[in-house]
């Protein structure tokens, strides 16, 4: 949240080593959301209601700029039930230390047909036109996976709508839910309490299947409801914000600059003894500004501007011209701290190859059968990154195009199958499609941010964003690495801007020394 001046982040954390489990609220403020100041847990297992753990929940801001936070305990039983707890001292501008309701649990799963340990993450409340809060929690209905929904007059007293705000009967239990309100090709934030303009969309976000995916569609005042544009059974096909590494997201509205804001928790894809010698596993990805593209049909992300405060010693080229078989190489950066931006402009769109709609299903499987060392028509063409010497360790980034019966299809990879020459790592080639109007617009725009382990990439305006951790042994070693740009598909590709930059160190967590989150 944004309050007073200052950003707040909570998070679970175990105080006791980068192990699952003896979870606490971390709690960290920023002024920038760059650097970050550690402070000691907002909240921690000590309640007969929460002595399994504090889990995932949310903050809301109640009328006079009164925070609330609203999160999940687990008893010793790991029943699960929602509790409350307020700031012990508002005029503390790092709200230090919590104070938890008298009466928690607020919310207990005692409904016919719910699931007492499939009943978690609280989403940000919300103020319905009769006054009512409202709020929704994941849970499982009747063997159904379901955004439950609750009403309230104080945000302390919660009673149970008849319905949940949406349901699906073909998945797994959603964790993490997010419900808030977007308009179509304005990235201006909306804050889902005030009036909410004519013509606004909602979007319903879901963690399951390990991944965070989404829904674009209406809040029906008079059902009290979430209404999809387009129900889709099959959750493979479900609109995701991210195609990587990226898991639990949460996003909140900035009132500081009129944005929502969302971030995930990417997780360890190295081994567990990995994490024990580091003394520290999972992070949180750079904040991203959210909104809705012109056509109402999916979410766009782009990084926060302010993260361009760590950039420095800029690169910049212009006209480069990429046949088949091209590699680049973008000089005089950090190759294991940058941040690049390069367009990708067709010299002819006739070449692409025909799209099977099959491939929606599954785009991961397709990166990997068509690497960027397999030609294509149009593509594959992108950048290689954290490239040893040699090339033996490296990943690639990377677009294929493909014509369907009406429109073009971009294929976005982040192929980390090569990344590391390191046994007991996952390198899978993760990916995701998008559509893109090549008549009208004709560059493919690729922006990614490397941070030594992380790698952040954002495809085609934030269309799609694929999240990866990689472990190259040249990083380990603080050896030298490489970055190109490269095409090997059979069509010419042009990059009238390229632009990149050596990224700062951010100070995160340093003034109690503990391990970053």
């Amino acid at each position: 949240m944004y309050f007073n001046g200052f950003y707040h982040e909570f998070y679970q954390y175990n105080l006791n080593g980068p192990i699952f489990g003896d979870i606490v609220w971390g709690h960290s403020v920023s002024t920038d959301l760059v650097n970050w100041i550690g402070l000691e847990p907002a909240l921690v297992r000590d309640t007969p209601s929460d002595i399994d753990g504090c889990w995932t929940g949310s903050v809301t801001i109640l009328p006079g700029g009164k925070p609330v936070i609203i999160y999940t305990g687990g008893d010793k039983d790991q029943h699960q039930a929602q509790n409350i707890a307020f700031p012990k001292n508002r005029s503390d501008p790092y709200l230090r230390e919590w104070i938890k309701a008298a009466n928690n649990p607020v919310l207990r799963p005692d409904e016919p047909g719910m699931n007492s340990i499939e009943f978690r993450d609280p989403t940000t409340g919300w103020i319905g036109p009769d006054g009512l809060w409202r709020m929704a929690v994941g849970g499982e209905l009747n063997g159904y996976s379901a955004a439950l929904l609750y009403k309230s007059e104080d945000f302390l007293n919660w009673t149970k709508v008849d319905h949940p705000l949406y349901s699906h009967n073909g998945s797994n239990m959603w964790e993490c839910p997010d419900f808030f309100a977007v308009l179509p090709g304005n990235n201006a934030g909306l804050d889902l309490s005030a009036a909410i303009p004519q013509g606004a969309k909602h979007a319903l976000k879901m963690s399951v299947d390990s991944v965070d995916k989404y829904m674009i569609g209406v809040y029906d005042l008079q059902r009290d409801a979430f209404v999809p544009d387009n129900v889709v059974d099959d959750r493979r096909l479900w609109l995701r914000i991210d195609y990587g590494t990226f898991y639990a997201s949460k996003s909140f509205f900035d009132s500081n600059k009129n944005r929502r804001i969302i971030w995930g928790w990417s997780r360890e894809t190295d081994s567990p003894s990995d994490d024990l010698e580091k003394g520290w596993a999972g992070l949180h990805t750079i904040p991203r500004t959210i909104w809705l593209a012109d056509d109402g049909k999916q979410l766009l992300q782009w990084p926060v501007e302010e993260i361009e405060s760590l950039r420095t010693n800029e690169i910049s080229h212009q006209g480069i011209e990429l046949n088949k078989g091209d590699l680049f190489e973008i000089k005089e950066v950090d190759a294991f701290q940058a941040d690049v931006e390069i367009g990708f402009e067709l010299a002819s769109i006739d070449d692409a190859d025909p799209f099977d709609p099959s491939w929606l299903l599954d785009p991961e499987k397709h990166c990997g059968e068509a690497g960027a060392s397999v030609p294509g028509g149009i593509g594959p063409f992108g950048l290689v990154i954290l490239a040893s010497d040699n090339m033996d360790e490296h990943t690639e980034v990377y677009f294929r195009v493909y014509k369907s019966e009406e429109k073009y299809m971009v294929l976005m990879c982040s192929d980390l199958r090569r990344s590391s020459l390191r046994p007991d790592l996952e390198k899978p080639a993760y990916g995701g499609f998008f559509e893109f109007d090549l008549e009208k617009e004709r560059k493919i725009s690729l922006r990614t941010l490397i941070d030594r382990s992380a790698v952040e990439s954002f495809g085609g305006g934030g269309r799609v964003c694929i999240t990866s951790r990689v472990y190259p042994a040249v990083l380990a070693d603080v050896g030298r690495a490489h970055i190109y740009a490269f095409n090997n598909g059979s069509a010419t590709v042009r990059v009238p801007q390229l632009s990149a930059w050596t990224m700062r160190k951010a100070q995160v967590n340093v003034e109690k020394g503990w391990s970053a989150i």
